[in-house]
């Protein structure tokens, strides 16, 4: 049986690469290239792709947030998670929204091609040295409304502007930022939005 393989990155030169080496193995077929994740489904849905390789960055959604919605609406749809940044907070942020597989960009060709094997008949393929990294670091200390205040304001603003984005108060938007400050270990609300992005908790 051939693979049919969808492939969303928003780097031109990686999915060129990709779709060339996967297209050289005998039972896997490339269908479907987007660099948005927010043309996945459409995509997957229109070539009757069987596994989507996703980039984690990427404008519309990101790949934790493609592979969310391909479970939801197309679970015929494995995905694959392919990454550069390996960090321990992505790996199981993918887990969670349904991926079935998480590895990183620099996985050997030989062995990404079996990650889509192995994801397209139902198996479960992680990094080893990212599963260990995962399980020591432990689960993000953050709730998802305090992620999502720490992430509005990695992108500046002031507290009311915070506010106003999320439609809350600027007392609570204070509180949750105090509360992920805290939780982080941080000094400021800058330096806790650089450890959660670093950790893979935004």
């Amino acid at each position: 049986m051939t693979i049919r393989l969808l492939l969303a990155d928003d780097q031109a030169l990686v999915r060129g690469a990709l779709a060339a080496l996967l297209d050289l193995e005998p039972d896997v077929e490339v269908v479907a290239q987007v660099g948005r994740g927010d043309d996945v489904l459409e995509a997957a849905r229109a070539a009757a792709a069987d596994v989507a390789l996703l980039d984690v960055e990427m404008p519309g959604l990101d790949g934790i947030q493609a592979a969310a919605q391909l479970r939801a609406e197309l679970p015929s749809c494995r995905s694959l998670i392919v990454t550069t940044f390996g960090r321990p907070g992505y790996l199981r942020r993918a887990m969670e929204a349904g991926a079935s597989g998480f590895i990183v960009k620099d996985t050997p060709s030989g062995q990404l091609a079996d990650a889509v094997r192995r994801v397209a008949s139902g198996l479960r393929v992680v990094d080893p040295a990212l599963a260990a990294e995962s399980l020591a670091s432990g689960a993000s200390p953050l709730t998802a409304r305090e992620a999502e205040v720490l992430a509005v304001a990695g992108q500046g603003g002031t507290i009311t502007d915070i506010a106003r984005r999320l439609h809350l108060s600027d007392g609570t938007v204070r509180n949750h930022l105090s509360n992920a400050i805290g939780k982080t270990g941080a000094r400021n609300r800058s330096e806790a939005v650089a450890i959660a992005t670093r950790q893979g908790w935004l």
